[in-house]
């Protein structure tokens, strides 16, 4: 027998989700996540700042949540997306580009020794993205970029990229929509080059997409009007810069934010900083069978400091192995 609480809890999430005359059983709430702490956790919170009479509800137009995108809405391993578009588009290029046999970093890269192209740390990372980034116009570069997401594959699963999601944080998106919610990405990946798709894969415009850029410049071509890229960094959308990115382009401190690594840090604090009720979610990557098992020693997506300020602070940590029954969107069939 359904108990008061349950049933209380039932109407309320119901209420929220789909208006006063359509309810919802609570375990119909996000599917694919086990009935955790986690999961718990952010039905309550949501629950909280959409009833109206709370001392802690939020008006719509408020209700701001922003998430990172590498190793919180898709995978990041063995290496970032975006950095395996990079190595590729080198490879294209290449013939145009007969220097690179002797320059680093291309030379590593051209013999497939990734590890020793990227021994130059920050600096050989940035002339790499420049070199495969810049030089093209806006249109183009979405073309490309599509082109690309179209064919390629995870080195390791063989699936395609967009396919390479988070089954349970989709349905967190949904979740929070449908609740009033408006989602935002907010990534150091380039912002030009997750636009192209995130509408189609989350569900997020690309008018609601943050993340790092190179600079631009209004040029006319046969009397067009272009952007041309331009191979200089403008904005790098990764640690501090993410609070200040969300202040510039949306106006509004964020009432939820999500993450997994110290690179989001900045991010959650800043949220949580505000007035009245606040969530902080970090997605913790323990799951060493069915994804990946990485935090404190990473090299890639290192969630350190992080992982302390969540538990002093009390944040949820979700547990990929313990709170969510699947990984990806392509396991339920």
């Amino acid at each position: 027998m359904t108990s008061k609480r349950s049933l209380l809890t039932t109407l309320i999430v119901g209420s929220a989700l789909f208006g006063s005359h359509t309810s919802a059983r609570e375990s119909d709430l996000l599917p694919s996540w086990n009935n955790g702490q986690a999961r718990q956790s952010i039905i309550e919170f949501v629950t909280r700042v959409t009833r109206r009479g709370s001392s802690d509800f939020v008006p719509a137009g408020e209700r701001i949540a922003t998430f990172d995108n590498d190793g919180t809405l898709w995978v990041e391993q063995p290496m970032y997306i975006q950095l395996h578009f990079a190595l590729d588009r080198v490879k294209t290029l290449a013939p145009q580009h007969p220097e690179w046999k002797d320059r680093e970093p291309f030379a590593s890269l051209l013999k497939g020794d990734v590890h020793a192209a990227l021994a130059g740390g920050d600096q050989a990372l940035l002339e790499i993205l420049m070199a495969t980034h810049a030089g093209m116009t806006t249109a183009e570069f979405e073309a490309i970029v599509r082109d690309w997401l179209a064919t390629a594959r995870h080195p390791m699963a063989g699936r395609p990229y967009t396919e390479m999601v988070y089954q349970p944080m989709l349905e967190l998106l949904t979740y929070l929509r449908a609740n009033g919610f408006k989602t935002f990405i907010v990534s150091a990946g380039g912002i030009e080059f997750m636009r192209p798709w995130t509408a189609e894969v989350y569900g997020i415009p690309p008018e609601q997409v943050i993340g790092s850029s190179i600079k631009t410049r209004f040029e006319v071509y046969d009397d067009a009007p272009v952007l041309v890229r331009l191979p200089e960094l403008n904005f790098l959308g990764d640690k501090e810069g993410k609070p200040v990115a969300i202040n510039q382009h949306i106006g509004r401190r964020p009432i939820a934010a999500f993450g997994n690594s110290d690179g989001d840090l900045q991010m959650l604090q800043w949220t949580t900083a505000g007035p009245g009720l606040r969530f902080a979610l970090y997605v913790r990557h323990t799951d060493a069978e069915r994804e990946w098992a990485y935090d404190r020693q990473s090299a890639i997506g290192q969630l350190d400091k992080g992982l302390d300020e969540a538990q002093r602070n009390g944040w949820t940590v979700v547990d990929m192995k313990r709170d969510w029954k699947i990984i990806y969107p392509f396991e339920k069939r």
